[in-house]
């Protein structure tokens, strides 16, 4: 059996350090489903409650009504001290992305009251244990041009009374009317006191930036805060915004390949390598540049220690003439340009820059919760919401099993194959365990399939809550000539038996996975 891919071993468990407790509601829907079904028992929906579940279930996958709330923020945050605030940079945001939210439940009589605005409002901060309002902020969501509501939290901070060294952002959203929607944990973050000014060293690589994670990088002149640009896209241009800022992909590229082909290079990334960035939303990219270090507003160009978080670059245009200064990245209001930078009169490998080429580079995280409420009969939130990190597949003969690794699962989900419910296992809120359904299940002519079924796995709660995921299960035949002969197998004098063995390639031997961006 095949599988692509397994369960990573070296995931960390939740940290059990001052993260908030799941509100009244959560903790009740999952107690409800726990006295329903205890860790290591199989179990299957009552045969009414399947059948009224399996048309929404099928409505929710043909319609894509789904809802999709998106926390982007900063992998690491400097603490404030004294009466002074840090705020995080770049801000968290969040988008809210899906045809689910322009079909809100209410929306009738919302017009007929004559209300407007946004239906949806949000709340952030920290998840302190004292939650009080002084440390959350409101978003305002605004409607973007592609659709997506946009919200940030610019004013955020942590404090040095705070003595964590890391912490999570809670997302609490509340729809109109006052009903609570759910709350939302971030990444991990990581609580520095200041960016690392010795040189970086491989054997502590928490601050080190590789290739292949997501970064940012923004200009701050002069170090005041509202100074602040971050590199963005905005109409398929390179931007210097001032309100909103981008991820993207950090390569390390290679001088051979073409724009937008990155062969697989790991490791994390030095000073003075040739990188490429892409932005992770759009795919487009900056030409191949040479990452370089920044002290005292020059570029140092005999560097090749390891890039750490909240660092001073500068991005380097190759190919610049011997003994010239070189062309840098650089900033003019909001447009993105080339800098003429000259070389250093005191020091060789030194090239002068202006303030506007000189970077701040921070690696960045991003979590993504995507729900239905089209088919659920509940005012209970939709957390916690189910995340899906990977399959693994194991069994054979008569059963298949495949188990889903990830995050806050509980008891009262099961795994579904498309509008076909699988038996289910709770085992921990890291892993469910379902049976794998027959291929007749999706096909009553099988017997006369000679391609490949895919479908989708999701996951939906007792009350009916949709969540849908980016994976799905394919049913592969495969058929082998017989010794001595090639090209395609001779129908068998017996047919029903050559079409039960395809049957049996279905259902024991042939399963792969394949996960869908």
């Amino acid at each position: 059996m095949d599988t692509a891919g397994a369960a990573d071993p070296s995931m960390p468990p939740n940290p059990l350090t001052h993260l908030s407790l799941p509100d009244r509601s959560e903790m009740q829907l999952q107690s409800e489903a726990d006295r329903r079904s205890l860790p290591g028992t199989w179990t299957r929906s009552s045969p009414e409650h399947t059948t009224i579940l399996r048309g929404g279930v099928r409505r929710c996958l043909q319609q894509q009504c789904e809802q999709t709330v998106r926390i982007v923020h900063a992998k690491v945050a400097q603490k404030s001290y004294g009466n002074e605030k840090r705020f995080f940079c770049p801000p968290p945001c969040v988008y809210l992305s899906g045809p689910g939210w322009r079909v809100k439940p209410g929306q009738d009589q919302a017009h007929q009251a004559g209300e407007t605005g946004p239906t949806v409002c949000g709340y952030m901060g920290l998840d302190s244990a004292s939650g009080s309002a002084a440390e959350t902020q409101k978003l305002n969501f605004e409607q973007q041009p592609d659709s997506r509501e946009f919200g940030c939290a610019k004013t955020l901070y942590i404090s040095d009374a705070d003595k964590r060294k890391h912490f999570r952002l809670v997302l609490r959203l509340v729809l109109r009317g006052g009903r609570e929607l759910g709350t939302f944990h971030s990444r991990l973050i990581k609580v520095i006191s200041k960016p690392s000014q010795k040189k970086q060293s491989l054997k502590n690589t928490d601050l080190c930036i590789s290739s292949g994670s997501k970064v940012s990088l923004f200009n701050r002149l002069r170090s005041q805060t509202v100074s602040t640009r971050y590199l963005s896209v905005e109409d398929g241009a390179f931007v210097a915004s001032a309100r909103q800022w981008a991820a993207f992909t950090l390569h390390l590229a290679d001088g051979h390949s073409s724009q937008g082909d990155f062969p697989p290079r790991e490791g994390y990334v030095r000073y003075g390598s040739l990188v490429q960035l892409v932005c992770t939303l759009t795919g487009i990219t900056l030409p191949p540049m040479i990452i370089r270090k920044v002290a005292k507003q020059c570029a140092l160009l005999d560097v090749d220690e390891p890039i750490s978080q909240l660092h001073k670059c500068a991005l380097q245009f190759p190919g610049s003439p011997p003994g010239g200064g070189g062309t840098y990245l650089c900033l003019a209001t909001e447009k993105v340009v080339q800098f003429q930078a000259s070389p250093c009169p005191k020091e060789a490998n030194r090239a002068l820059l202006n303030d506007s080429s000189c970077w701040t580079i921070i690696g960045t995280e991003s979590v993504e919760f995507s729900f239905s409420t089209g088919l659920a009969c509940t005012l209970e939130p939709v957390t916690p919401v189910p995340l899906i990190s990977t399959l693994e597949l194991s069994g054979g003969g008569d059963v298949a099993t495949l188990e889903l690794h990830g995050e806050n699962f509980h008891a009262g989900l099961k795994v579904w194959f498309g509008d076909v419910e699988a038996e289910t296992m709770y085992r921990s809120p890291r892993s469910l365990v379902c049976v794998v359904p027959d291929v007749a299940a999706f096909c009553s002519d099988w017997r006369w399939l000679r391609a490949p079924i895919t479908i989708p796995v999701s996951l939906v709660r007792s009350d009916g809550l949709f969540y849908p995921s980016a994976f799905s299960f394919t049913y592969t035949p495969e058929y082998s000539a017989r010794p001595g002969h090639t090209g395609v197998p001779e129908p068998a004098t017996d047919a029903d038996a050559l079409l039960e063995s395809i049957h049996q390639e279905f259902t024991r031997t042939n399963f792969h996975l394949f996960i869908q961006t």
